[in-house]
């Protein structure tokens, strides 16, 4: 069987492989199609196989919001130029978009499977790292944050008294959105001090402490002025929940007041009482 131009290019813009390997592959399978394009795609898995233990320590955060529910995606690669390609954001964007519409919490083999048919045609090593699904009642909002190139992703669910606000009053939205940026910028830990393990508080303590008796003042103090030792170990462990607490700590348009206070004077300014109700940060990596 001949092997046309037209049959080469077709090839080529299916497998992603270069001019020359796709004639050599129509040559070897005497033109026919199918099976030139299972040739390449094993090449191709061999390929990948050489590059399996590379780290994939790039690539991009993908969220998607319909229905009450929103899905963060990290997919990776080993390359930023990958990152980048067309081809490889398409794809981010398909998993998001196919993981909301089946319903899909986590990765799985389908999904799995169409990070591999890209890999094989870009030769590159990609994994998909995590997915996450957030869901919201009727009267809840969901908004989203991505920074920069795609290396963080935010998604934030807000509430208040008023079911309607944020879906009717555009300065609620534009404060939903600038809570998911200040999400991404200091990344807190925690909502509130109730949501942090106890075992941590313990870590932190234990650390102040040993920093404390490492200093000849303060330690001298913990022997003659043990209530005032311990008055300052509390307030190195508060210092360090208001850094990591998101309602402790200074909102971002105006950090002389809290996020807590934000929520609270926007909420007079906008008639009803607004809540944070769950947020989730994804960064590339991490």
């Amino acid at each position: 069987m001949a092997v046309t131009a037209e049959d080469v290019k077709r090839l080529r813009e299916k497998t992603g492989a270069g001019m020359m390997e796709c004639k050599k592959a129509l040559v070897d399978t005497g033109g026919n199609f199918e099976q030139a394009e299972r040739l390449l795609k094993e090449k191709g898995l061999a390929a990948l196989e050489k590059r399996s233990d590379r780290a994939t320590n790039e690539g991009k955060i993908f969220i998607k919001i319909k229905n009450n529910a929103a899905v963060l995606v990290e997919l990776a690669s080993e390359t930023d130029f990958v990152a980048r390609n067309p081809d490889f954001i398409a794809l981010g964007a398909g998993i998001a978009e196919t993981a909301l519409d089946k319903g899909y919490t986590g990765v799985n083999d389908e999904l799995a499977g169409l990070v591999q048919d890209l890999a094989t045609k870009i030769r590159e090593n990609m994994s998909l790292k995590r997915i996450k699904v957030v869901k919201a009642a009727p009267d809840e909002y969901l908004t989203q944050y991505i920074h920069g190139d795609g290396n963080i992703g935010v998604v934030v669910k807000l509430g208040s008294d008023k079911g309607d606000l944020f879906t009717t009053t555009q300065a609620a939205r534009d404060f939903a959105f600038t809570i998911a940026l200040h999400i991404a910028a200091f990344n807190p830990m925690a909502l509130s001090r109730d949501a942090i393990d106890g075992a941590y508080l313990k870590e932190q303590e234990e650390i102040f402490r040993k920093q404390m008796e490492g200093d000849e003042k303060l330690s001298a103090m913990r022997e003659t002025k043990p209530a005032q030792f311990d008055k300052i170990l509390q307030g190195k462990v508060n210092k360090r929940l208001q850094e990591i607490c998101l309602l402790e700590q200074g909102y971002v348009k105006d950090e002389k007041i809290t996020v807590a206070k934000a929520l609270e004077t926007y909420g007079k300014d906008l008639g009803a009482a607004i809540a944070i109700r769950d947020y989730v940060y994804f960064k590339v990596g991490q």
